[in-house]
C-alpha cells in the first residue's frame, strides 16, 4: 500500500474537501496547492499523477492530530470536532407521550435515554466474511 493509497483512505474516510486537507497541512506550517493535493488522488496512469512522499503524509498526520485533539493550551474532544465537521448533531428522540392506558412506558423512556447516548459520527460497519457455524 502506498502513501497515495493510505492519503486517499483518510480523505474519503474523514469525508475532506481538498481546501480542508490544504487548511489541515497548514496548521503545521506546510504549505500546498489544492493543484499539487489533487495530484495525490488521481489515478497512476494519469500523466499528472503524483507519488505522495514521506514528509507529505507525514505533515498531514501531524496536523490532523493538531485538528482533532487540539494544542495542549487549547485541547479539543475528538468526536466533537468530527461532528462539527460533519454537521451532524446527535439525533434527540422525543419522549413518548404517556397516556394512563399506555404500558410499557418504563421500556421506551430506557430506550430514550439510550438513543441519546449513541455517537453518531460512527457510522455501522458490514463485515463479508463472518464465520458462518
Amino acid at each position: 500500500m502506498t502513501n497515495n493509497d493510505i492519503f486517499k483512505k483518510l480523505r474519503v474516510a474523514l469525508k475532506f474537501r481538498d481546501d480542508e486537507i490544504v487548511e489541515i497541512l497548514e496548521l503545521v506550517d506546510f504549505k500546498i496547492s489544492k493543484s499539487e493535493l489533487g495530484a495525490f488522488f488521481r489515478n497512476e496512469d494519469h500523466p499528472n499523477y503524483m507519488e505522495c512522499g514521506d514528509q507529505v503524509l507525514r505533515n498531514f498526520l501531524n496536523g490532523l492530530v493538531l485538528h482533532l485533539r487540539g494544542t495542549k493550551e487549547n485541547p479539543k474532544t475528538p468526536g466533537e470536532v468530527l461532528l462539527a465537521m460533519a454537521g451532524n448533531t446527535p439525533k434527540s428522540v422525543q419522549k413518548p407521550t404517556q397516556r394512563p392506558d399506555q404500558k410499557n412506558t418504563s421500556k421506551r423512556d430506557f430506550k430514550t435515554k439510550q438513543m441519546k447516548k449513541v455517537d453518531t459520527a460512527i457510522s455501522s460497519v458490514k463485515y463479508k466474511n463472518k464465520k458462518k457455524s
